[in-house]
């Protein structure tokens, strides 16, 4: 996956436990991790890393990650299982659903799927 000129290379989520975070994201997502000490693990992606989890203190109301789901129902069961905490929805709005959460370190993400009918 090559580098896009000014597009959202890399997404970086403040948490305050990394074991924890990386518990709840691959048990919520399939997220797997490289491990880069106690307080860093980086998100792995198809082709290279796209994210991290970084230990500190988590700050709501910054920018809203938003995930892609291809079944929201499930992925909404996923992050209740792993203990994320629903913070809106899920509902509609034009071209699909969607629901926000909290995980366990009080970062608030969402994710969202296509209407029935785009799919």
């Amino acid at each position: 996956m090559a580098h896009e000129h000014h597009a959202i290379d890399y997404i970086e989520i403040t948490v305050t436990d990394v074991a924890v975070a990386k518990q709840f994201y691959a048990a919520a997502f399939g997220w797997q991790f490289n491990d880069y000490g106690p307080g860093y693990a980086g998100i792995q992606g198809a082709a290279r890393e796209q994210g991290g989890l970084a230990q500190g203190t988590p700050t709501r109301g910054g920018p809203l990650v938003v995930l892609f789901s291809s079944d929201l129902d499930a992925t909404l069961a996923a992050v209740k299982s792993a203990g994320g905490t629903i913070a809106k929805g899920p509902f509609e709005f034009p071209g699909g659903r969607r629901f926000q959460f909290v995980d366990p370190a009080g970062n608030e993400l969402a994710v969202w799927a296509l209407a029935t009918a785009e799919r």
